[in-house]
């Protein structure tokens, strides 16, 4: 691949990424939406267990659609489950650096 195709090759996979964080955004903001701030109050009483929890019921998801060779329902399919991963991590990241966010 010459220097232009590997850039061009670049540009389509960051806006693929931009496109997939966009909606994990619109997800986060439906569901904060509809439920409240759930997450974050839980991590709040209970500390990162909580995020540990809810990362590794979706882990245990994702590994078994692996191992069986099943992508899952029509409710969660396996591409969901991943999404689903990647905004708990980011709440996570969230609840961790609140305190000095709101400090500054």
């Amino acid at each position: 691949m010459n220097e232009y195709g590997k850039e061009q090759f670049i540009k389509k996979k960051t806006s693929k990424h931009q496109l997939l964080l966009n909606e994990i955004s619109k997800t986060y903001h439906e569901k904060n939406t509809k439920y409240g701030n759930s997450f974050g109050d839980t991590f709040d009483k209970v500390g990162i267990i909580s995020a540990y929890t809810r990362l590794s019921d979706k882990f245990n998801r994702f590994e078994y659609m692996v191992m069986n060779k099943d992508n899952g329902t029509d409710d969660e399919r396996m591409r969901d489950t991943l999404l689903d991963m990647a905004n708990y991590c980011l709440m996570t990241v969230m609840e961790l650096e609140k305190d000095n966010e709101w400090r500054t």
